[in-house]
């Protein structure tokens, strides 16, 4: 009977934001990590490759027994130019 191969230490991650309006690096950042929906909590091993995009995508993701904190503002969306066509009629 084969054994399936147990990973030796793993790291609890919660996607807590959504990643809509974000930049494409971030977007592809948290595919990568496994997630497709909000609050869902992922088993990640613990290596560096991981801990590394955890970090990257810390405002999103909340990792078990580090304290999550929200961003204030949402620094790491496109920002878009405002619609100009209301100067343009004069009001």
């Amino acid at each position: 009977m084969v054994q399936p191969p147990v990973a030796d230490k793993t790291v609890k991650a919660t996607l807590m934001k959504s990643a809509i309006g974000a930049k494409p690096e971030i977007r592809a950042t948290v595919e990568s990590l496994g997630f497709r929906k909000m609050n869902q909590t992922r088993e990640l091993p613990d290596n560096p490759a991981v801990r590394g995009m955890l970090r990257r995508v810390d405002f999103l993701v909340a990792i078990e027994g580090e304290p999550f904190v929200r961003p204030k503002r949402s620094r790491y969306k496109i920002w878009r130019a405002r619609s100009t066509k209301k100067h343009q009629r004069g009001n």
